[in-house]
């Protein structure tokens, strides 16, 4: 009787780990969201771009013990804890974003990237049980496995280097772990892919310091916003892998050279480094930027009509209606997975990951990834087109840390 007793267990056990592990295509749709939601707080999600302190400086907020619920709740983006926490969003790179304007002041924007960095710092600061900072790899998941969200930053817009190639070390020193060498328009590093002035036609004699003071130092280099000639160029240069921190293929929306080309996901695969997606509607689909340039217009030719320009009180009342009848286009989770599946086909699974640009691009993201407690959702949509969990894993941070870490590595070798 004990070994029919025992027997029985035993098949009870291989039972139930069978159905445990059965095959997604065996899955109810219930159960898949279920397992995409546990894959989504089973691993780190590095996102690679997040706008949080950019917000907080459009509504003026230094965070301080009077301030500090802010980062708590909704305030009109996409990134906030509870939101973070439900989504899984335990890795958001937070972006000192220095718009193009600073570039012709003084400190190129080095006081205001100081300023923003310093909000994030305060972060974990302020909330030591919910946040800490990373500077590593190693760091974000000791800061992961006692449940915290972790809080590295990347620089959009090398601007505040300056011209001196000490500021890279000082920004090193700030816990800045990539640097986005432009941003909208050309600057002293590099020309930009939102510029036509073409000031260098790729990177400066300068840039080409700072990108190997960025090898020496442990800094990723991040292609994001350049323009091809600098990307071929950062390409034959760097001594390291180099990440896109937030960009999309450039195959479904060829009017938009903010994205990348197949050639270039291929080259960026060769260099070992990760693209990972961006998800602003105009970046993911050309329909979309077509739609809303047609919109655009006809906004534009209606109040030339009424003789008004966009920045008259006038207008502000016609704008408000004609964005109501005629409302943005958006692009859908789908479409971002199909970003990621064209990626995996060029260049391979090793080499794309997420950037979704939260909190950066005014609310302009695709229907079913609309804040940062939506990426189970992607998830969900990567299992049922055939991704592994290995793969998801990859996806989320896998591919990102493997980059950090060969950074780090390069840098200490020299």
């Amino acid at each position: 009787m004990k070994f029919i007793s025992a027997l029985l267990s035993l098949s009870t056990l291989i039972f139930f780990n069978c159905s445990e592990k059965r095959p997604v295509d065996q899955m109810s749709d219930e159960q898949l969201h279920a397992y995409a939601d546990e894959l989504a707080h089973k691993y780190i999600i590095a996102d690679g771009h997040v706008d949080f302190p950019e917000r907080l400086k459009e509504l003026k907020i230094v965070l301080t013990e009077e301030t500090k619920s802010i980062v708590l709740s909704d305030i009109g983006g996409e990134f906030d804890y509870e939101r973070a926490k439900k989504g899984g969003h335990s890795s958001p790179f937070m972006s000192i974003y220095i718009p193009a304007s600073y570039q012709k002041q003084n400190d190129m924007g080095k006081a205001f990237a100081d300023s923003l960095i310093n909000n994030v710092l305060a972060i974990p600061n302020l909330f030591p049980d919910k946040f800490a900072l990373a500077n590593t790899p190693t760091k974000v998941e000791a800061n992961f496995k006692s449940g915290k969200i972790s809080l590295p930053m990347g620089m959009e817009n090398g601007a505040p280097v300056g011209n001196d190639l000490k500021n890279v070390r000082y920004f090193f020193d700030r816990g800045i772990r990539y640097i986005t060498l432009t941003h909208s328009k050309d600057n002293q590093i590099c020309d930009s892919s939102g510029d036509t002035t073409h000031t260098w036609n790729g990177l400066s004699p300068f840039g080409a310091s700072v990108v190997n003071e960025m090898n020496r130092l442990g800094i990723m280099v991040d292609i994001s916003h350049v323009d091809d000639s600098t990307f071929y160029q950062v390409m034959k240069l760097t001594k390291a892998p180099s990440i896109a921190s937030h960009s999309s293929c450039r195959h479904f929306a060829p009017s938009v050279r903010r994205d990348m080309t197949d050639d270039m996901i291929k080259k960026l695969g060769e260099n070992g480094g990760v693209m990972m997606i961006n998800f602003y509607n105009a970046f993911l689909d050309s329909a979309v930027v077509n739609r809303n340039n047609v919109n655009r217009k006809k906004l534009k030719d209606l109040l030339t009509e009424k003789g008004l320009t966009s920045n008259e009180d006038l207008a502000k009342p016609i704008i408000e209606q004609f964005e109501k009848d005629n409302p943005p286009l958006k692009s859908d989770i789908e479409m971002v997975a199909n970003h990621i599946d064209h990626v995996v086909k060029i260049a391979g699974i090793d080499h794309v990951g997420i950037g979704s640009d939260f909190d950066g691009v005014g609310g302009e993201v695709p229907t079913g990834l609309e804040d940062a407690s939506s990426f189970p959702n992607l998830i969900y949509v990567l299992l049922k087109r055939g991704y592994s969990e290995s793969d998801i894993e990859k996806i989320c941070y896998g591919n990102a840390f493997r980059v950090w870490n060969k950074v780090i590595d390069v840098a200490e070798g020299m």
